[in-house]
């Protein structure tokens, strides 16, 4: 994208949730004794830290398709946010955090009560990937390609309204990126000012959070959200991603 052309405001921004990673538990409140009660021995509060430990558990989870560290540790509420889940599996994931593979085993740290979704165990067809969790139940399943990319990104659109084909995202990925996800530009008049284009279509941070779409990912290199996040900056910008020729 040319410089410049990044910042314009959303009608409607969109508003990101920050999670504070934490145990969950809420702050113990102790009594205060009054003058005239009895100054009896009141039995000793376990420290705070201890009881953080005692709650906060480990589970085993299966990547399924589209998922991120980012989103995983959210769900679980997992202390130290995806850069602790990360450290955790660091072995399994590799040396880039922002790829993880479907069928992809994660120990992950969870601070959730007993109960709740995130502690379900999985059934054996989502650990094996052949269906999703939840309300992902009836999704599609897309092939983490270009074309998978492209065309879960225009499933997303049509949902949301945003215009654009497969011929214009194509076209302009391959000028921008190549076709690469992890594409990162450190030398134009954006990167001299701290915010570099990044993923297939090249979208400055500021430009991915105020176009990015909810249900994405939050991370500007996952391709579909990369897509999603720049057609919709385009639609607003110049009508549509087809309408686009060159650096916008």
């Amino acid at each position: 994208m040319a410089a410049g052309k990044h910042r314009r405001p959303r009608t409607n921004p969109l508003t990101r949730g920050v999670i504070a990673a934490g145990t969950g538990t809420a702050a113990l409140a102790l009594p205060l004794l009054g003058a005239t009660t009895a100054s009896a021995a009141q039995p000793a509060k376990a420290p705070a830290a201890a009881q953080a430990a005692a709650q906060v558990k480990s589970v085993t989870y299966t990547a399924v398709k589209g998922d991120t560290l980012y989103g995983i540790a959210e769900k679980y509420d997992t202390p130290g946010g995806w850069q602790q889940l990360y450290k955790d599996n660091r072995k399994a994931v590799g040396d880039n955090p922002r790829l993880i593979h479907e069928g992809l085993e994660l120990t992950v740290k969870t601070a959730k009560k007993a109960g709740t979704t995130a502690d379900k165990a999985s059934t054996p067809a989502e650990e094996s990937g052949s269906v999703t969790r939840a309300t992902q139940a009836s999704a599609k399943t897309y092939p983490n390609n270009l074309d998978g990319w492209i065309r879960q990104a225009m499933d997303i659109m049509a949902q949301e309204g945003i215009p654009g084909s497969y011929e214009g995202i194509h076209r302009n990925i391959l000028r921008e990126s190549s076709g690469n996800p992890m594409a990162i530009n450190n030398w134009d008049s954006n990167a001299a000012k701290g915010t570099p284009s990044k993923g297939l279509l090249q979208t400055i941070d500021p430009t991915f959070n105020a176009y990015h779409v909810a249900g994405t990912s939050f991370d500007p290199y996952d391709p579909v959200a990369n897509i999603v996040a720049a057609c919709n900056y385009a639609a607003d910008r110049y009508g549509s991603i087809d309408n686009v020729f060159g650096a916008y």
